[in-house]
């Protein structure tokens, strides 16, 4: 998290909770941005980097569960600690399994909270670095010809030169040059790289 802005929201229709939870964030140097409805949090949200957010699960109009669906809808990844009393605890399982990072029950201690709120942040680092290097792959990508994408297609597939020739009805001397080319574009060091870069870009594509 070094020298990198982490934002905590804090959605809770209490005041004296939002307050709290802002003075606790504080002493671990995060900045926080604080809403009293879900509504309010979905009128004013701006995606402004890595950070979590906690999330009341009752509230009245828009609940927890009701804005960690929208969360969804929306496209919008920040880790989600849900807060809940005793009696809540089945249904914030339930939102768990929604998508939710972590629940926590009131009343909580200090610490516990903290160390939730800091591994929600790292997770969201972890998943716009892994995000990030998704575009920058397909970036690369983008730069082939269509023939060079065929060419890296059978590559990563194991094919050896004379099958690729074979296959895409080409020289062996062509199918080399083509190789070359991908290796260079992909900005690849070796085979094995190359095939790691498309099976990070192939595993992106087929989640929903």
């Amino acid at each position: 998290m070094e020298n990198q802005k982490i934002t905590v929201h804090i959605v809770d229709d209490d005041s004296s909770t939002r307050k709290y939870l802002k003075e606790l964030v504080s002493t671990i140097n995060f900045s926080t941005k604080v809403y009293d409805s879900a509504h309010t949090f979905l009128d004013s949200y701006k995606d402004d980097g890595i950070g979590c957010l906690l999330l009341d699960l009752r509230m009245p109009d828009l609940s927890g569960l009701d804005l960690q669906s929208k969360l969804i809808s929306n496209k919008i990844d920040l880790p989600v600690i849900m807060v809940t009393g005793y009696g809540d605890v089945p249904t914030a399982v339930k939102a768990m399994k929604a998508g939710v990072f972590d629940f926590i029950e009131k009343p909580f201690r200090a610490k516990v909270m903290i160390e939730r709120i800091q591994h929600a942040v790292e997770l969201h680092k972890k998943t716009r670095e892994t995000k990030q290097a998704d575009i920058d792959i397909i970036k690369l990508i983008e730069t082939l010809t269509n023939r060079e994408k065929e060419v890296m297609d059978l590559v990563v597939q194991g094919y050896p030169n004379k099958d690729m020739a074979a296959e895409l009805d080409i020289s062996v001397k062509t199918i080399e040059v083509h190789r070359a080319n991908v290796m260079n574009k992909m900005q690849a060091s070796s085979i094995v790289e190359l095939v790691r870069m498309s099976m990070q870009v192939n595993k992106t594509e087929d989640k929903p």
